[in-house]
């Protein structure tokens, strides 16, 4: 569906987006992610035409979008940062106008609106004006006339920034679900969203691919484990480094009953060699779990 090869974009002496080569398939949520100034926006607004590249291309199913722009803005829907809404207008209005500028008309128009309603859940705020509207509320109608005209491909950049845990929650769930039938793509700073809603995540920085991979491979790029294991009574931590080599006891806790957890950390998983170490020792084992590295580990390790 979109092929990005060799994408530059510079401001002043400032590289925004250095060489950056990226293929999104069809029907999928991906995460667009990277520190501040990492070129996130700047990407999205060049697949968006907002910005005209300084080098390499972009390609719509094929088809390089300098070439066709008119056919490629229609493949778009676009959600910019700062959702630029008229606060003056009616929802009702706002969304006649996005179709308008769609070029749609007619019963065309109408199932249109009446579909993007629907799908944002904005009936009841559809006759009031934008400017009375919540912050959730306002990012609803500013994704309403991104999916306005059925696109293709779906670009949102910051969509639940400012919106409390609850709006977050409803704008998750409706992403989401819009992603069942387009590719979307969605630029974030809260790495709890990407597990939530991406399938697929592209971490870049200063304006090069740092990382592109599932969520799932991603949390494993870590290269520690800590493993939790706890234990009926005290048990000499030196002795649990000896009989297991490479690991390390870096903490200990007291829990309820006598009991104590250790936490080990190790670059495999260890836990085999801690279930025969209590069956040598004949120490009773109340609980063994492990814990990967966290999304946002493996993030600032990638972009450091």
């Amino acid at each position: 569906m979109i092929t990005i090869e060799f994408l530059k974009k510079t401001f002043g002496t400032i590289k925004a987006v250095d060489g950056l080569s990226i293929e999104i398939g069809d029907g999928s949520v991906v995460a667009l992610l990277g520190p501040n100034g990492a070129g996130k926006t700047t990407t999205m607004r060049m697949l968006a035409q907002v910005y005209e590249p300084d080098g390499g291309r972009i390609l719509f199913d094929g088809v390089e979008i300098a070439q066709d722009p008119i056919t490629a803005k229609s493949y778009v829907g676009y959600l910019p940062e700062n959702n630029p809404l008229d606060e003056d207008m009616l929802v009702a209005e706002y969304l006649d106008l996005i179709a308008d500028l769609r070029d749609l008309a007619g019963a065309d128009k109408t199932r249109a609106i009446d579909a993007a309603v629907r799908k944002t859940g904005i009936e009841d705020v559809y006759w009031r004006p934008i400017g009375e509207l919540s912050k959730g509320y306002r990012q609803r109608v500013g994704i309403a006339q991104a999916i306005l005209a059925d696109p293709k491909i779906l670009i949102l950049d910051e969509p639940t920034e400012g919106l409390d845990p609850n709006q977050r929650q409803e704008i998750r769930a409706l992403i989401r679900e819009i992603g069942k039938a387009r590719t979307v793509i969605i630029s974030t700073h809260v790495l709890q969203e990407v597990e939530a809603m991406a399938s697929r995540v592209i971490i870049i920085s200063r304006g090069k691919l740092v990382s592109d991979s599932t969520v799932e491979h991603l949390a494993h790029r870590g290269t520690k484990n800590i493993i939790h294991a706890e234990f009926a009574g005290t048990v000499d931590a030196v002795a649990i480094e000896k009989a297991i080599g490479g690991a390390k006891v870096v903490r200990t806790q007291p829990t309820e009953g006598g009991r104590v957890r250790y936490y080990i950390e190790t670059v495999d998983d260890i836990r085999p060699k801690i279930m025969t170490f209590a069956k040598d020792n004949n120490l009773e084992v109340w609980e063994m779990s492990r814990e990967t590295a966290s999304l946002e580990d493996v993030f600032r390790e990638l972009t450091k």
